[in-house]
């Protein structure tokens, strides 16, 4: 899952070193903001996919893993706590997902624990989380003028 956060390269990083461990492809999943009434779904070759997946196509690229984009839009008003959750494991069923990877510190109601949460009611699919990235202080210190 991407949601356009620096938190996509960790998740990223897991879900490459398991579709190569599966040999398997990588569904990249862009978490886009809830559609406008009467709108149209962006398809997932669209630029405002390209533009939440700008982080991890490099990595996959370098990996070699063969990849599939999708595009799941976040439903509109209050869904519940688990109502983002649900739609997300739904796109990843419809595409055969079997594994979903997903940021510890995901966006409201898509972080790796809801997203479980979710799975469990389900039943399905396995949901892996990914860690976040650590925060770095800077080497050197701004410098003051």
């Amino acid at each position: 899952m991407l949601a356009d956060r620096l938190d996509d390269v960790p998740a990223v990083e897991a879900a490459i070193r398991l579709a190569d461990a599966r040999g398997g492809p990588l569904l990249l999943i862009a978490v886009l903001p809830p559609l406008i009434p009467g709108a149209v779904a962006r398809p997932p070759d669209s630029a405002a996919v390209r533009a939440v997946a700008g982080r991890a196509l490099p990595r996959v690229a370098r990996a070699g893993v063969a990849h599939t984009s999708a595009v799941y839009h976040r439903p509109a008003g209050r869904a519940g706590r688990l109502g983002a959750a649900k739609g997300l494991l739904d796109v990843a069923v419809a595409y055969g997902c079997s594994v979903l990877v997903v940021s510890l510190s995901g966006p409201a109601g898509l972080d790796a624990c809801t997203v479980m949460d979710a799975a469990a009611i389900r039943g399905g699919p396995l949901v892996r989380a990914a860690s976040p990235v650590p925060w770095v202080p800077l080497v050197t210190p701004c410098s003051e003028r």
